[in-house]
């Protein structure tokens, strides 16, 4: 049996660290250069970012697990509207979406996509932001990524048409999209 568990625990952090870097070597083991993959996309890469979360209260992480396996995880708040690429690889600010829900990471288990679990996942962040009172809910996506493109589309998201281009290293780069929707 599934349940749903708010990030609030060194174990939880751990865990949404896994399922990202599991899914970042999955979705773009053919668009990343590998050396970048193996130097930066470790299991552990986000764990400081989720507690730093947690413990700020600004953005909220949400696990979904079968057992004590993660299965699916998703960070969201409130539009990042003066974050910088300070600490980042690219600057994901949207001040034109200032008052909107951001959905700023969904990760699903690459060994179970397409069971629905990153659907209960989406469903339960989506309905938190809406009755939070945000009048929808953006998020941005690697275009090189078709899976997740098609998965948020199925989710009534749609690209605005702004995008971002995200220099991974001298040679490599790859392009966000910002796909939104409204409630």
């Amino acid at each position: 049996m599934e349940r749903l568990v708010n990030a609030c625990e060194e174990q939880h952090f751990q865990d949404m660290s896994l399922l990202h870097a599991l899914g970042w070597r999955t979705a773009y083991r053919d668009s990343i250069p590998s050396a970048y993959m193996a130097r930066e996309i470790t299991d552990e890469r986000w764990v400081p970012v989720f507690r730093q979360n947690y413990a700020e209260g600004r953005y909220h992480g949400l696990l979904l697990y079968a057992g004590d396996t993660p299965l699916c995880c998703a960070t969201y708040g409130p539009a990042r509207v003066d974050q910088s690429a300070g600490n980042t690889i690219c600057d994901f600010s949207s001040p034109d979406l200032a008052d909107w829900g951001e959905l700023v990471s969904l990760y699903a288990h690459p060994d179970h996509w397409g069971q629905g679990y990153g659907s209960i996942v989406m469903e339960e962040v989506l309905r938190r932001l809406g009755t939070t009172g945000y009048p929808g809910c953006f998020l941005y996506v690697l275009r090189e990524n078709d899976h997740a493109r098609r998965f948020y589309e199925k989710h009534g998201f749609a690209w605005d048409g702004h995008s971002l281009e995200v220099a991974l290293t001298r040679n490599a780069s790859l392009t966000d999209l910002r796909y939104r929707k409204r409630f």
